[in-house]
Parts: C-alpha cells; sequence; structure tokens
C-alpha cells in the first residue's frame, strides 16, 4: 500500500474507535480491530535504519519493531543500554500527545546487530517511526530509504542527540544519502556534503514529511573555511612584554610540535604565553577539524551554534582532575580531556599542583597519539595527538632562583615540590624554558611586541618543510619522528657530534632525551631553512634540556 492508502484506513480506524468509545464498548473490541485490518497485515514488522557509534565511527542499526496481538507489553531486545529500555515511556507519550494511535498490543523492538552495546535515547526516534509503520500511520515504503536518528521528549518534540557528524560521515561512507535528523543537530550537519539531510523540529511533522504532505529542505552545506576565518584570539604575543627567550621557545615548540613546560616566578606571563600559543599553531586542516568535532559530538560538549571544531582546541583542565576525567571513561567510555584536546593544546597550570599518578596516565599518550579507554562493557581507542603545554613555578613559594627577590623555601620542600613531576614524564617534554620576571620597564613600555601572526608564517613555512618531507607517511610533524626518520633527516657532522656526546654526560641524559634533542634542533634547522643541521642548532636544543641540572636541588 502507498502512503495515501494507508493514511485513509488509519483514518477510518480511529473514526471508528472514536464510535465504539462513544457507546462504551469494551476497548479489547477495538484492538481486536487494530489486530485484524493490520496486525494481520503486511505492516505487522516494520524495519527502520538507524545508526550508532563506537569511539568516533558510527556503526548501522537495523530497529525492527514487530506487534503481535495478545496482553500490552513492551520489550527491547539487542543488548540496549538503560536510557534506550527507557524509551518506552518517551515513545509512547511521544506518539499519543502527537495525536497519533499507540497499539494497545504486544511491542517488540529489536535493535541489530544484537551483539553490540546499545547507548543513549538517539534510537527513540527510529522506534516510534516503526510503530508508526507497523500500525499503518505511515508506510514502509515512505522511510525505507532513510537513517532516522533523534530523541523524543514527552510531547514529541525531536531533541538533539551526540555523535550526530561521526554517524553521518561513517553511513554516507557505506553508501546511505538520506538522513532524517533532530533540528537542533542541523548546523552539525552542515558540514557534510553529498548527502540529503532533513532535521525535524518534532515527531508530527517528521511523519507528514514522510507522508508527502509537506516539504522540508535539504539542510544547506556550510563553508568551513569561512567559518574558521571568523574566529579571532583574544591572546596575542603582541601583548606579551619581554620574554623573548619563552617566545623562541614556544615558536619552535609549535613549528614541530614539541611539548613544552615553563618554569619560572608567579606573575611572569607563564598563563598568558600559554594562552597566546595556539593562536601561532598552523590552521586545521579540514579533516583534522571533522576528526575533532567527531570526538567532541561523542563526548557532548560541542557547541550547537557552531557546528564544527574550527580552530584547534585548547583544553586547560583544573589541577583537582581526576584521572578517568583525564583519560576518558565511565560506563560509555566517553573521550577524556586529552582526546579533546586532539589535534590541539592541552595546557596544564601549575603542574605540580596535579596529582602525580593523574599525570603520569599522559606517559603512553604522548607517545602513541592514541590512548584505549577500557571498561567493563566497552573498550574504545580514541586519538590523544596534543602538544603538551606546561607551566609550574621553581620552588612552594615560587622564587627560588630569583634575582630579586628571596626565596623563602628550605631545600628539602623544594626537592619534594620538583619531584612531584615524575622523571619519565619529564623525559617526554622536549623543551624546558625558563621564564624570567618582567621588568617594570618592560611591563610599563608602550611598545607592541611581535604579534603573533608574524610568529605564525614561520610556523607555517617549517610545516610546510616538514610536511614535504613526510609525505606518504603519517609523519606530519617532527616531533612524531621515529628512529628511521631520525637516521634519515638528522644528519650531524663531527662538531654536532661532540656537542651533543658532552650534553649527554654533562645532563645524564636518558636515550629519549637524547632523541628528543635531535627532533628540536631539526625543527630550528627548518625555521632557519637549512637542510642539515649545524653545530648552533644542537647548541640551541641542548639549552632547552639544561633545566634538568639547574633544578636539580
Amino acid at each position: 500500500m502507498d502512503c495515501t492508502t494507508i493514511e485513509f484506513f488509519n483514518t477510518l480506524i480511529i473514526e471508528i474507535g472514536k464510535i465504539l468509545e462513544h457507546f462504551k464498548i469494551n476497548l479489547v473490541i477495538y484492538n481486536y480491530l487494530w489486530y485484524i485490518v493490520y496486525i494481520r497485515g503486511e505492516n505487522m514488522l516494520a524495519k527502520i535504519m538507524s545508526y550508532g557509534f563506537w569511539g568516533i565511527d558510527g556503526y548501522e542499526v537495523k530497529v525492527e519493531i514487530d506487534i503481535n496481538a495478545g496482553i500490552p507489553g513492551y520489550d527491547v531486545v539487542g543488548l540496549a543500554d538503560t536510557a534506550v529500555k527507557e524509551s518506552k515511556e518517551r515513545v509512547r507519550a511521544a506518539i499519543k500527545n502527537s495525536g497519533f494511535n499507540y497499539p494497545i498490543n504486544k511491542i517488540i523492538v529489536n535493535l541489530a546487530p544484537a551483539h553490540t552495546k546499545k547507548v543513549g535515547s538517539l534510537y527513540d526516534l527510529p522506534i516510534a517511526t516503526g510503530i508508526l509503520v507497523s500500525n499503518a500511520t505511515i508506510s514502509q515504503a515512505c522511510v525505507k530509504d532513510y537513517i532516522i536518528l533523534g530523541e523524543l521528549s514527552l510531547d514529541g518534540t525531536v531533541s538533539k542527540v551526540n555523535g550526530i557528524l561521526p554517524m553521518l560521515i561513517s553511513a554516507k561512507q557505506r553508501g546511505f544519502k538520506k538522513f532524517i535528523i533532530p533540528y537542533e543537530n542541523m548546523i552539525e550537519a552542515s558540514f557534510i556534503d553529498e548527502v540529503e539531510v532533513y532535521a525535524v523540529r518534532n515527531l508530527t511533522e517528521m511523519v507528514r514529511f514522510v507522508s508527502g504532505e509537506i516539504q522540508l529542505p535539504n539542510i544547506e552545506s556550510k563553508s568551513f573555511y569561512d567559518l574558521q576565518h571568523e574566529f579571532e584570539n583574544k591572546y596575542d604575543f603582541k601583548y606579551v612584554k619581554g620574554q623573548a627567550s619563552a617566545k623562541r621557545a614556544l615558536e619552535i615548540a609549535a613549528a614541530g610540535g614539541h611539548n613544552i613546560l615553563m618554569i619560572g616566578p608567579p606573575g611572569a606571563g607563564k598563563t598568558m604565553m600559554a594562552k597566546a600559543f595556539s593562536g601561532i599553531l598552523p590552521d586545521l586542516t579540514f579533516d583534522e577539524a571533522l576528526e575533532v568535532t567527531k570526538i567532541h559530538s561523542v563526548g557532548g560538549v560541542l557547541d550547537p551554534d557552531k557546528g564544527i571544531i574550527a580552530q584547534r582546541p585548547v583544553r586547560t583542565p583544573h589541577h583537582t582532575t581526576t584521572m578517568i576525567a583525564l583519560t576518558g571513561g565511565g560506563h560509555t567510555a566517553k573521550p577524556g580531556e586529552i582526546s579533546l584536546a586532539h589535534n590541539g593544546v592541552l595546557f596544564l597550570d601549575e603542574m605540580p599542583e596535579y596529582n602525580r599518578q593523574t599525570m603520569d596516565v599522559l606517559r603512553q599518550p604522548m607517545e602513541d597519539g592514541h590512548i584505549t579507554v577500557a571498561r567493563n562493557a566497552i573498550t574504545v581507542t580514541y586519538p590523544a595527538n596534543f602538544i603538551l603545554v606546561g607551566s609550574m613555578n621553581p620552588c612552594p613559594c615560587g622564587y627560588y632562583g630569583s634575582t630579586t627577590v628571596k626565596c623563602k623555601c628550605q631545600p628539602g620542600a623544594i626537592h619534594k615540590y620538583l619531584n612531584k613531576i615524575s622523571g619519565p614524564l619529564m623525559d617526554r617534554i622536549d623543551l624546558h624554558i625558563e621564564v624570567e620576571a618582567i621588568t617594570y620597564d618592560e611591563l610599563t613600555s608602550r611598545d607592541l611586541e611581535e604579534p603573533s601572526s608574524e610568529i605564525k608564517k614561520r610556523v607555517n613555512n617549517a610545516r610546510a618543510i616538514q610536511l614535504e618531507r613526510y609525505k606518504g607517511s603519517n609523519i606530519y610533524s617532527n616531533s612524531k619522528m621515529g628512529d628511521k626518520e631520525i637516521q634519515e633527516y638528522c644528519h650531524l657532522d663531527e662538531k654536532c657530534v661532540q656537542l651533543i656526546e658532552r650534553a649527554f654526560k654533562v645532563l645524564n641524559l636518558s636515550a629519549r632525551g637524547y632523541t628528543r634533542i635531535l627532533k628540536v634542533a631539526r625543527t630550528i634547522a627548518d625555521l632557519d631553512g637549512c637542510v642539515d643541521i649545524d653545530a648552533t642548532h644542537i647548541q640551541e636544543a641542548i639549552q632547552y634540556r639544561s633545566m634538568d641540572k639547574k633544578f636539580d636541588v
């Protein structure tokens, strides 16, 4: 039967129901009438296509609805979580409050494949659609080409859901072209082209659309690069007074994707420079932006008014943050702060204030660029390729080594304070830079410093060299070089070998510290436009490891 015929019979049954109710006839007769006309007909079983997500990838979910005569009930099978099972009351109220008939029968909802965990309320709309197909409010033919997603309120309003972007991208890759999604997810979906996406506000609108009563516009695709250029970072290096050496180190970190730690007294500008750091990083590419947006969408922290992450993310978790909040977890294994900082910056202000065990979970993702979150019911691997920017005082009072303010801390207290950051974690930080206290003349100067835009040009030039160098590999910056790439691209002459050998012995470097120096030297050479690393590049790279000795109390 087509949509028009179905609508005719549906109206007829509703009118018969009203007559039965008027004459106080038992509803069992009405229920039996439904069974005779529909349940035994071709619409007994409805199949609606939907989607779920696992980590940041989507997978196909078939929502099957079977309505049978018998004791009224509602069962969900297919490894559904509590939120999915609770859809019973939301779906029932939404259907009735939208003016449609809710069958007084045995309803079985199957979510296939049965071996994957179905999480969240995004299946409300496809389940409601399946029930309406089963009771012949709409026909199967009207919805067979659509992927349907959405949460329902009791009044039939379709509410936004998390993970729209990864699900639509995965569905598009598998050949699906038509989608019905919540209106509140419209902006997020507008960055996917070559598909038909229709945003609905409520259940009634969805039914009228698929039945052909009304037309809805296909969501218009938006330009990612137009949105990207609308953003302006309010933190700019032109407002940072002095601190030439720290700015130089941050430029190197941005150019090569290196982790950096700033050590200095309170009020020296460490936090301000860290916030300005993202402004000198290369712009996100569209592919990078999609990957970052997937993570934020799954995590439920994506701004619905923007729909996509157009700038490199900067995450600044408080020092009281837990290990799970940092790595990700919970019963749904949501991404944590280190994954939300993917392709961007993770800023830890006053690092010794963080729990040492919490900070040590950074070690593996800093090396591998991803993190695996394992829970009882789910194990998910999230990307976690970030630049760590840390800051800390040199001692509890903050003035150890200062030439202007006398330190009041005992040697034991200083040693204990510095040891809150473990050696293995410190070893993974490429650049350690001392930030001096700013002078009064520097602070009151009316002259602006070099703007972030000029620094960014040099960073982009250096990154372009690296992209060309590592073309065809999964390496995009010097910080991610492996042993093979170091051997190939970090040639040292005799003078360079002598310098780094001396540094290795004096600073008591580990093998990792040695390779970090080579990677930083390679970045410095790229900033200078040099094909080979020379002695000046090695010397500068070594000085960014000298903090290991300076603060050894």
